[in-house]
């Protein structure tokens, strides 16, 4: 047998390619693509930031070139091609990668659309602040251990000594053999609470820990849509995050060109490239894959992210956004898998274990650092004992010197003759004369004392483990106070997702519509009550051709159904609504609503629960009207749901909740009024899709200007009432003097020129409905009109607002209880040009509520 045949060694292939694969895969899981869990870096980061100290290049030294890094480091600690070490460096450095950059880059280190960083010749780096304090502070104090490099040449060491949980503040990804991590980033001020909490709760659970640490911030800011991804990404280690841009929908003018609606993205997901997405965009669009947009552009600059995406006259803005969301990057998922290294063993580990580790970690290095500190300290102080015992017999020692031979026969003279140690021996023999003079000696024994007073508390704090804990709270405090930054990305509620109704007050609103659309929210506590004839608060900043169309009270957890002239209703919550100041114009309803741009908002309804025996009863201009149930209305689409079906040119204008036992009073332009019951016989129940039935006869040039409804108990009163004698007698204002006739509820009417009167009810008899009526107010003067016609309580108060955006609140008492026939009180003092736009009733308190 050959030499050659003798090296042949028989195995097993499937044996031989089972064990070379699983110790080539764990060399890729250790050492290469999944971080250590004690300080969040892969070997790769970690050698790149050790060579940089040892460089000395920390935040307060000139910047070195890239090049000189990538070579220190290939040369003594990652024997690997350049370009991974280079693309490591850019990556620590760039902003929009890294919740808190751990380099400072100088020169071009690549974009957020993608483009390549400079060859690192070109640019510079040197470490931020946070690098040099949250990780290498103490790296010297043997406060981790250090290992032989790939030749023996160097050291370096196994784990940084983080100060702070640097792996869930900038995250990790990474692919490994079989497995694979991605870890979002985290504000640093909320790591930092929620690690002094565990400190102050060994026991405290993750979702308690979501108290402080509410969810990923990333570096390119965006929204997190609802919570549920999030826990399970905490509580399990694996969840679906939802992120989402931040866009909203503006009117943008062109040079030259005129105002056109235009989607503003200003905030991009985490890792969404720009420059793709623009392109994805325009790809969808020229695909007529999404319809509506007519030009696209990025107006970034230095300042910030400004993408704007014009939309074409006849689009729906909120519809184009929704597709926007729903077919590119603008709304995309963060798959959360928290895998990293724990004692060179892949985990999955939830939020909780993640600062557990780090506080552990933290734990050892503190206890490793003060031993390190007593080592040094008892080492110091036992050479100053042996100067302080020559000090003391200086004399002999002298003598002692100059008598021996040589300095190793000094050495053992006084090792011998004053129970020294050889290093204090060698100590003295090195000591210059000037520390002989008397202050030179005050300042040993001064320090010697120091030294003691330092070595008692570091023996206190290794045997105390509470001393330790304060020390790490302690470092975490300064580091918050000096490198927390605000949050960046908002978490808010998605549809079906738990939390936010919970955590919100349900303060009194007032809702406010122009007819322009500018839509806004604000508490009814701004505007205290007022006296009857005042002129009142400004409630909105109008434009010069806009006016107050829609006036609303209701409360933060009622669900707000807007009803279009089209018969469309639309949903929102009334905590979604802006809320803004007195002053403040408001939103445009395009943003919140997805509204045609020929399409208008004509009634606002506050509803605070969908029940079975509640009906929404709408009327259109024409004066059809129809009763559907509320139930109906309970789960609308984003892009509405039909209400009623309309015939051509009519329109739908008043909607009002009501039960059957209920009945409905309607008013029109010239001051008449009819009132009928809303039960089966005169109102039958009808599908969102029917059309209405007449309610009322109108006179030439009239016009119906309000509906309101009277409740149950009223009606019945009236019915019986009418069923005793026929109410035919027409009173005038002086007759109304008895008590007859004056218990509530009464009809507010209030004209477009100021006044207005309590009316009681009872006056409105019952009639069948598709009557004439009866007439509601005598008007002063010929322009007049009749502005509102409300049903009104004895501890109701009413807001009027102008066409100019003028509020009063004032209450019910303060008008006059005249009847059918009188022309009112003033109840508001107008400018020339001002009338009367509306008037909404101001709901009882939760408190008053109680009361009753």
């Amino acid at each position: 047998m050959t030499s050659s045949q003798e090296r042949i060694v028989p195995t097993n292939l499937t044996n031989e390619m089972s064990r070379s694969y699983l110790e080539y895969a764990m060399s890729v899981i250790v050492g290469r693509a999944l971080p250590d869990a004690r300080d969040g870096l892969k070997p790769v980061h970690r050698r790149i930031l050790y060579a940089m100290y040892e460089l000395g290049l920390t935040a307060d030294r000139p910047f070195r070139k890239c090049a000189r890094v990538v070579g220190e480091v290939l040369g003594k600690y990652h024997p690997h091609g350049d370009t991974a070490v280079y693309d490591a460096l850019v990556r620590m450095a760039q902003d929009f990668s890294m919740r808190n950059p751990l380099i400072n880059g100088h020169g071009n280190f690549g974009s957020i659309d993608n483009d390549p960083p400079a060859a690192m010749r070109y640019t510079e780096c040197r470490l931020q602040a946070l690098a040099v304090e949250g990780l290498l502070r103490d790296i010297e104090s043997e406060t981790v251990d250090f290992i032989d490099n790939f030749d023996g040449s160097q050291q370096e060491p196994v784990v940084l000594p983080a100060r702070v949980p640097q792996l869930l503040l900038n995250g990790a990804t990474g692919i490994a053999v079989g497995m694979a991590t991605n870890i979002p980033p985290h504000n640093l001020g909320e790591l930092i609470n929620g690690a002094i909490a565990m400190i102050h709760n060994p026991d405290i659970t993750d979702l308690e820990l979501m108290e402080y640490i509410p969810g990923p911030d990333f570096p390119t800011g965006g929204q997190i849509l609802g919570r549920q991804g999030i826990k399970d990404a905490y509580t399990t280690g694996r969840g679906s995050i939802t992120m989402r841009g931040v866009a909203n929908i503006e009117t943008v003018r062109a040079a030259g060109r005129q105002e056109k609606e235009a989607i503003i993205v200003t905030e991009l997901p985490y890792q969404t490239n720009k420059a793709g997405l623009i392109e994805k965009i325009a790809e969808l669009v020229n695909d007529k894959r999404i319809d509506g947009i007519s030009d696209i552009r990025d107006e970034s600059d230095r300042t910030g992210m400004r993408i704007v995406i014009e939309l074409k006259r006849d689009a729906y803005p909120r519809v184009v956004l929704n597709n926007l969301y729903k077919q590119t990057a603008i709304q995309s998922n963060f798959g959360a898998n928290m895998l990293a290294l724990v004692n060179n063993e892949p985990q999955l580990l939830t939020i909780s274990q993640f600062l557990r580790v780090f506080l552990d970690f933290r734990v050892e290095a503190i206890t490793r650092r003060t031993r390190y500190q007593l080592r040094k300290a008892e080492e110091r102080d036992h050479l100053l004992q042996g100067l302080l015992i020559a000090l003391d017999n200086l004399d002999a020692v002298i003598r002692l010197i100059r008598g021996a031979a040589d300095s190793a026969t000094a050495k053992q003279e006084l090792v011998n003759d004053f129970s020294l140690s050889e290093t204090q021996a060698d100590a003295i023999l090195q000591m210059q004369l000037r520390r002989l003079t008397a202050l030179e000696a005050e300042k040993i024994e001064a320090e010697h004392q120091d030294l003691l007073t330092q070595i008692t508390d570091f023996q206190d704090i290794l045997a105390r483990k509470e001393r330790i804990y304060n020390i790490i709270e302690s470092e975490l405090e300064d580091i918050k106070k000096v490198h927390a930054t605000p949050r960046r990305t908002e978490i808010v509620q998605a549809d079906g997702d738990l939390g936010d109704i919970d955590l919100i007050a349900n303060e009194q609103v007032a809702i406010i519509l122009t007819n322009q659309g500018y839509l806004k929210k604000m508490l009814v506590n701004t505007f205290e009550a007022q006296n009857r004839a005042t002129r009142g608060k400004s409630g909105a900043k109008i434009k010069e051709d806009d006016v107050v169309e829609h006036f609303l009270t209701g409360c933060d957890h009622d669900r707000i159904l807007f009803f279009s002239d089209k018969g469309v209703v639309y949903g929102l919550n009334a905590y979604q609504l802006p809320a803004l100041s007195r002053n403040a114009r408001g939103v445009p309803i395009v943003q919140m609503l997805p509204i045609a741009s020929d399409e208008k908002i004509t009634s606002m309804i506050a509803v605070s629960e969908f029940t079975d025996h509640e009906y929404l009863v709408m009327l259109t201009q024409k004066g059809l009207i129809k009763k559907t149930a509320l139930s109906a209305f309970a789960n609308i689409r984003s892009n509405g749901l039909i209400a009623i079906s309309l015939g051509e040119g009519d329109e739908l204008r008043w909607v009002r909740l009501a039960t059957e036992d209920d009945s409905i009073l309607i008013g029109s332009r010239q001051g008449m009024a009819i009132h009928f019951h809303a039960d089966n016989e005169q109102l039958r129940p009808l599908s969102r899709t029917a059309k209405g039935v007449k309610s009322m006869k109108l006179r030439k040039g009239d016009e119906i200007i309000s509906m309101d409804i009277l409740p149950s108990q009223v009606t019945a009163t009236i019915a019986e009432a009418d069923d005793q004698e026929d109410d035919t007698l027409e009173l005038e204002e002086e007759e109304l003097t008895s008590d007859t006739g004056k218990e509530a509820p009464w009809a507010l009417a209030v004209t477009t020129s100021g006044f207005g009167k309590r009316v009681p009810v009872s006056q409105f008899r019952l009639q069948r409905r598709a009557g004439m009526g009866l007439k509601a107010i005598r008007f002063r003067k010929k322009s007049d009109a009749l502005a509102a016609l409300r049903i009104v309580n004895p501890e109701d108060e009413f807001m009027i607002i102008t066409t100019r955006g003028i509020i009063i609140r004032c209450d019910v008492n303060a008008v006059s209880l005249q009847s059918r026939q009188a022309s009112g009180v003033r109840v508001q003092k107008l400018d020339s040009e001002d009338a009367i736009a509306a008037i909404a009733l101001v709901p009882p308190s939760a408190e008053e509520e109680e009361n009753e």
